[in-house]
């Protein structure tokens, strides 16, 4: 039995990758259809029941549009990149209360030059950032607990932006300052093409996002949501 995600995937990403435009696209429009959409699709369903026993807070969405699975088309309105497709999937489970990708999340990224798991938060806007902010200032070892946690730090590295100053209304000398500092709250763990192309990967993928849990907790806190 094949996985979801087949070498039929990463090639078209590949040859989409050394052809961006519209005439090849159309030409190959099947094999996105088939390799990559459909079989994200039916992902997503299976992995729905996987999902929620991880938390039943977060939405496994297969719905062809508005769904998890992220538009292949770029927004290029404000890009000096004019490439109209994106060369990766892309596929989100948010938390049922949000309303965007800005709201706390699991996201599986897949891509022929690399492929990765995340959890937390990922640029989110300036009331939920000093709510997280602010639940580190008031408790420290919380947070501590949190970013320090075993199967967090063993699995996950935390990634994303930060300011290069201390932000606004914050101690510069802060015990915690460099996390004060974070835009994002993301950790990052790789993943190989072949576990990836595994028939198991739906409850590889849960137990990878179960290894995050001690953060999803920690913001989902913050921001006063269910975990």
């Amino acid at each position: 039995m094949a996985g979801y995600f087949t070498n039929s995937t990463f090639k078209f990403l590949r040859e989409l990758g050394a052809n961006n435009n519209r005439p090849w696209f159309q030409e190959n429009k099947d094999r996105y259809e088939k390799h990559v959409k459909s079989a994200s699709i039916e992902f997503i369903t299976d992995f729905a029941p996987h999902l929620r026993r991880v938390s039943k807070h977060f939405v496994a969405d297969p719905s062809p549009v508005g769904g998890s699975l992220f538009r292949i088309y770029r927004d290029t309105r404000f890009s000096k990149d004019k490439t109209p497709y994106k060369t990766a999937v892309g596929i989100r489970f948010t938390h049922e209360r949000g309303k965007d990708v800005h709201a706390p999340g699991y996201y599986l990224h897949l891509a022929d030059d690399g492929c990765f798991a995340a959890c937390g938060i990922w640029h989110p806007d300036s009331e939920s950032l000093a709510k997280i902010r602010d639940a580190i200032v008031e408790d420290g070892s919380a947070w501590k607990r949190a970013k320090n946690n075993k199967k967090l730090t063993e699995n996950y590295q935390l990634e994303g932006d930060s300011l290069k100053r201390a932000p606004k209304g914050y101690d510069p000398d802060h015990p915690l300052i460099e996390d004060l500092r974070r835009k994002d709250f993301i950790a990052v763990r790789k993943l190989t093409k072949k576990s990836v192309m595994g028939t198991d990967f739906p409850a590889e993928l849960a137990a990878m996002f179960k290894d995050g849990v001690s953060l999803q907790r920690f913001i989902c806190r913050a921001l006063g949501v269910e975990y």
